[in-house]
């Protein structure tokens, strides 16, 4: 299939979604911000470990980031130009191999933050990198020569490329840091328990959007949902209305009001001492207040996560019925993967 027909299946596939509500009006991509071209089998040619695309004779250059899966194929390629000006090669291949770890018994609780990316129930806290705030001073002139120059003009576009970069930079280091982290939590533990933040709604806070837009909150979640699936791990979601700042990990006590400029507060009730973040993270993993989960006929007390993952019961102390929706259901990993390769 020719790539401009795969253009126009994602075009119907834009205005299908837009009638059905799920996405706003399609419109046309900017030039500036690069675009993207999907091939399928027909359209390109996969020869000795390299790519030919349609109606070319030579392979493309390809600096690869990492090797196929020894016996997979690609089923499709996208090559992709990003507004710096930096062309890759996407590939989505079968990949039947079992990825599965050893099982282990470690639960673990996490309290995504600001000053601390992730704080775990063990009382480690990992730190925030704040990718953007170690090139903000260099993207600020950036910009400021940027908005200086006549729209349109070589010089325009020289400036516009330096911004991109940045703004690139920023964002593989992010990514980067992401990646290494989401993976080592999967590996060392077999159930991990996180809140299902609303990140959209959170951005809307002007004075902490940027903050949250760098700590890349959802994309954490994103990645433990897909990597734990991959590597036979339980990643549970429990009810983000959840108080797990404001509840005393000790005795179950809920404060009235828990400003954020408070880190550290003490119980009124059995006087406990909590570091605000490592409280949260016990909470999630292990709630004070009774949940009732009967196994074997016998009521217990369960965590909060560990109560989603029996019985789906929501943990919002103000209802009391099973809600199947607040625990994740693990799907079988997906067979299809892409593989992201660098053009040279």
């Amino acid at each position: 299939m020719y790539h401009g027909e795969q253009g126009l299946r994602h075009l119907q596939t834009a205005f299908a979604n837009f009638f059905s509500g799920r996405a706003k009006y399609p419109n046309f991509k900017k030039k500036r911000n690069g675009g993207s071209s999907e091939f399928t089998k027909s359209a390109f040619k996969w020869k000795d470990g390299q790519v030919y695309l349609a109606k070319c004779t030579e392979p493309l250059p390809i600096r690869w980031s990492r090797q196929l899966p020894l016996g997979c194929v690609p089923t499709t390629i996208t090559v992709k130009l990003d507004p710096s000006g930096r062309w890759s090669v996407s590939l989505r291949v079968n990949d039947t191999r079992d990825l599965k770890l050893k099982p282990t018994n470690k639960l673990l609780g996490i309290d995504l933050g600001i000053t601390s990316l992730v704080t775990t129930s063990d009382g480690e806290k990992v730190a925030n990198p704040k990718n953007l705030n170690k090139l903000r001073k260099k993207l600020r002139l950036a910009q400021k020569s940027l908005s200086r120059k006549t729209k349109g003009s070589n010089n325009y576009h020289k400036a516009r490329l330096k911004v991109a970069r940045i703004h690139a930079k920023i964002k593989d280091s992010r990514l980067d840091y992401t990646h290494k982290l989401t993976t080592q939590l999967i590996r060392e533990n077999q159930t991990v328990v996180v809140e299902d933040l609303a990140v959209k709604n959170m951005v809307k806070n002007h004075k902490l959007a940027r903050a949250i837009s760098d700590a890349n909150w959802g994309e954490i979640v994103r990645q433990l949902d897909y990597k734990a699936q991959w590597y036979g791990r339980e990643l549970i979601k429990i009810d983000r209305y959840f108080p797990s700042s404001k509840r005393c990990s000790n005795c179950g006590h809920v404060v009235d009001k828990l400003p954020l400029s408070i880190r550290e507060w003490n119980c009124p009730e059995c006087g406990s001492h909590h570091d605000r973040d490592i409280n949260a993270s016990i909470n999630i993993l292990r709630m004070g207040t009774r949940v009732g989960v009967r196994r074997k006929g016998t009521p217990t007390k369960k965590a909060a996560g560990l109560a989603v993952s029996v019985c789906g019961a929501t943990v919002r102390p103000e209802e009391s019925k099973s809600r199947k929706a607040g625990a994740m259901k693990q799907k079988a990993p997906s067979s299809d993967v892409k593989e992201s390769r660098a053009v040279s």
